[in-house]
Formats: structure tokens, sequence, C-alpha cells
């Protein structure tokens, strides 16, 4: 009797790896791994790059996927469960660390990194679960928001006194980390938004790339 076995039923797991939505999922990941190592590194022009690239790119991974057309329910799904994983890392865990890296990491700051991750995971596990709570409606503040926010703060950097900055940063972390789970309903951006975040990503990147080279 002819038939499939369950190996060639189920796909790989590096097969999605060529779906081009995740292929843009993941380099949004890549830009925040780099922005964690700049991060550590102390240089936080570089670190602001990565992080604001990962936003463009977490924007994009959706568009492409819904303009692409004979995508599998697998694909489809598979695509679901990546997005919020590398959300996490990208705009819970890597702002976490960038506090942490301008804090010295000083265990004062751990509770905010703390409060950033756990805001992070507890918005995209509610997400996961409920959606959206209207047809273009979050509750709370959506996730990459953290990544908007926190590199146009970035901007300040150097304008101001660290004695100033630092105590902002921190509040600005947990302002994130609250709006992220309050009972607040937030828009959807989308539409005629990409192109602001495309030209919003491609300032930033002007702004920190040129301290980059004038510190140099």
């Amino acid at each position: 009797m002819s038939g499939t076995t369950p190996s060639q039923e189920i796909p790989t797991i590096l097969s999605f790896a060529k779906d081009l939505p995740n292929i843009c999922s993941l380099a949004g990941l890549f830009c925040a791994v780099l922005a964690i190592y700049f991060a550590i590194l102390e240089n936080f022009s570089a670190a602001m790059i990565g992080l604001i690239w990962a936003v463009f790119f977490d924007w994009n991974d959706g568009k492409i996927a819904r303009k692409m057309k004979g995508r599998t329910d697998k694909q489809h799904s598979f695509g679901g469960q990546l997005d919020p994983l590398i959300d996490v890392v990208n705009f819970g865990i890597c702002p976490a660390i960038i506090l942490l890296s301008y804090g010295e990491y000083s265990p004062w700051f751990v509770p905010g990194a703390f409060c950033i991750v756990a805001a992070g995971v507890l918005r995209l596990s509610y997400f996961n679960v409920f959606g959206l709570v209207e047809e273009s409606t979050y509750q709370g503040l959506a996730i990459d928001n953290n990544g908007l926010v926190l590199t146009l703060f970035f901007v300040l950097d150097g304008l101001v006194s660290s004695l100033v900055f630092i105590p902002l940063l921190y509040i600005v972390i947990m302002g994130l980390a609250i709006a992220n789970v309050a009972p607040i309903r937030t828009p959807k951006l989308e539409g005629g938004w990409y192109h602001v975040i495309t030209v919003y990503t491609l300032v930033l990147t002007v702004i920190f790339g040129w301290r980059l080279f004038s510190n140099a």
C-alpha cells in the first residue's frame, strides 16, 4: 500500500527559514542582536541604529506576508509563532540590556530591566490569546512602540547631563512597561504609517550614524 510516511508529512524546521516573511523577521532579530552587542560595548549610537532597523523589519514581515500568494496554513501559523518570540527579544530583552548597560549594571537597574521584559511577555501572551480588541485596536501599547520611543529618546543622549539622562531613561523604560500592559486601547498603525516608519528609520539612522562618525 502506497502512502507518505510521517517524516514526509512534517516539514523540517529550516524549511520555514526560506519563507520570505520569516527571513524578514530574522533580519530584524539580527539587528536586535547587533543592538544588544553594541549596548554591551556602550556604543549606544550603534545600538540605536540596530534597534530602529529591528522595528523596520518588524513592520515589513507582516506586510510581505499579506502580499504573498500561495503561502500554506503551516507557513502562516509558523510565522504567527515566530513573530512574537522575536518581538520579545527585539523590544523586551534588547531595551532591558540597554538600560542595564547604561546603568553600568548596577543592581538598581535590574527591576526596570525585569519590568520591561515581563511586560513584553505578558502583552504578547495576551495578544496571542485575545488578538485585537476591535478590528484595528490593541489593548495596551504594541510592543514595537518600545523601539520607536526608545530610539527617539536616545537622541537626547549627550545633549543633556548623564545625571539627568539616566533617571529619565529609567522612567521611560518603566513608562513603556506600564503602557504595554495597561488596560488602554491603542490604534494599530497601518496604511500610510508604513511610509512614516520608513522615513523615521532613515532619519534616525542618519542622526546616530553621524554621531558614530563624529565621535570616531
